[in-house]
């Protein structure tokens, strides 16, 4: 059983200098992770091969074996292990030789506590991130109800579900547009004694209201011009079920008496029928709006909300689900290119820090549209951002942190497009649109011109 501290996070820490060993030890342990040391890249190597790291910090400049060859050993035997460097030696070369050979993260000397904390932060979010993103959802774990998800505030959902499912209580199912609704209605339906029995969905905003009663109740022949026979309504259709209302706040205060009167007493009247019918239905409703918000104007009646609040189900949005995105992207990538007979392309680092960052305005529904047009439009085998709709790289970008200055954001932006090019100036240089004195310039300056040494 794991503890707090390894959950945290494993650290190997390599340096040849003693106090600097044990003063990192001492702060990052002092941080709640599980801290190790070597004294160099053969004591590193040795114990790497035996103990489970999920970062390693190391020195470049140290005897014998550099730290630069301990990248290079972790980038071709540890695919599961991300490295930050350290070094008083700082210089651009070295800086791009470092993320070439596979580090993420490159610290000069001397740097302060925060930016150690932060770069080891960065790291292991980056990693635990991609190892979300490769674990594909187990169908008993993840995938129950057809609701993909892993993150507690779903599990809650999961909960609440088997318990509705146990009633056969009126359930309202509320949450933003593209979250799952009607899933978590299936969901209730299927797990209950009604399961055998029809389950019939209503989109009530789709339905003109003139046509709303006719189509939830049906009517006998004449009813009404062209009423040419009779016809059964929704409630027939689901007897012995559940009927799911989606989008109940769209009815009209006249049909939600009606509505009431299914509930209350559970009959109805088809139109053009004077004779009641039984309604042996389970009602499920749901809305993306504040039904209580609009008792409080009197565009919704009170009655009729505490008749279909009985239970209650809230589905979060997919921005506070944590790695339910990851796990989603993945299901849905696989989905997509089995349907296309693709191989199944992968995601770079910085899409799936996007689809972290993004706030997912149309939830799962979203999403699931973002990847198969990546998968349709695409034949790469890596996504990066240039693939992404332009739409969601905009408003990525604005909703990102915004609180650096412009200089550190050119800074991280020309390291960014170095490293992406295996440290080739003239690419660089004609990807960023400048020449290589003026990207010579800029780098001179990311390094503060070398003065911390």
């Amino acid at each position: 059983m794991s503890t707090a501290a390894e959950d945290r996070g494993r650290l190997l820490v390599v340096d040849d200098v003693p106090e600097i060993l044990e003063a990192l030890q001492r702060k990052l342990g002092a941080r709640g992770y599980v801290v190790f040391t070597a004294p160099g890249a053969p004591e590193a190597i040795k114990l790497l091969d035996e103990t489970p790291v999920d970062v390693v910090i190391t020195d470049m400049k140290m005897p014998h074996v550099s730290g630069l060859e301990l990248i290079r050993y972790v980038r071709e035997n540890l695919a599961d292990t991300e490295v930050v460097v350290i070094t008083g030696y700082a210089s651009v070369p070295d800086a791009v030789e470092a993320v070439k050979t596979g580090a993420e993260e490159y610290l000069a000397k001397p740097f302060t506590d925060e930016e150690l904390f932060t770069a080891v932060r960065r790291v292991l979010e980056k990693l635990q991130a991609r190892r979300a993103a490769e674990r594909l959802p187990a169908a008993g774990d993840y995938s129950r109800y057809g609701l993909v998800a892993e993150s507690e505030v779903m599990r809650r959902v999961f909960r609440d579900i088997e318990k509705a499912a146990a009633t056969n209580a009126t359930v309202l199912i509320t949450g933003e547009s593209g979250t799952g609704k009607e899933l978590a209605a299936r969901a209730i339906h299927y797990a209950s004694p009604r399961a055998a029995a029809p389950f019939v969905p209503v989109n009530c905003g789709a339905v003109p209201e003139e046509l709303l009663e006719s189509e939830l109740f049906g009517h006998v022949k004449g009813a009404f011009t062209g009423a040419l026979e009779t016809r059964a309504g929704f409630f027939q259709t689901a007897d012995g079920g559940s009927i799911f209302l989606d989008e109940i706040s769209g009815t009209s205060l006249a049909m939600q008496v009606k509505l009431l009167r299914v509930l209350q007493d559970k009959e109805f009247y088809m139109v053009g029928s004077r004779r009641p019918q039984k309604a042996d239905v389970r009602v499920t409703a749901a809305t993306n709006k504040d039904l209580w918000s609009l008792v409080e104007k009197n565009s919704f009646r009170e009655d009729l909300y505490y008749r279909l609040a009985v239970i209650t189900i809230d589905i979060p949005p997919l921005r506070e689900r944590g790695d339910d995105i990851l796990i989603l992207t993945n299901v849905f990538v696989s989905k997509y290119s089995r349907d296309l007979g693709k191989k199944a392309p992968h995601l770079s680092d910085k899409v799936i820090q996007v689809f972290r960052e993004y706030n997912w305005p149309g939830n799962v529904r979203e999403l699931e549209n973002v990847i198969q047009r990546i998968v349709t439009m695409t034949e790469k085998e890596v996504i990066d951002v240039p693939d992404l709709p332009a739409l969601m790289r905009h408003r990525a970008m604005r909703e990102a942190n915004l609180t650096r200055t412009l200089a550190e954001v050119e800074v991280e932006y020309v390291q960014n497009v170095l490293a992406s090019v295996r440290g080739n100036k003239t690419e660089a240089a004609k990807i960023l649109g400048i020449n290589r004195k003026t990207l010579a310039k800029k780098l001179k300056g990311s390094t503060g011109g070398g003065d911390e040494g």
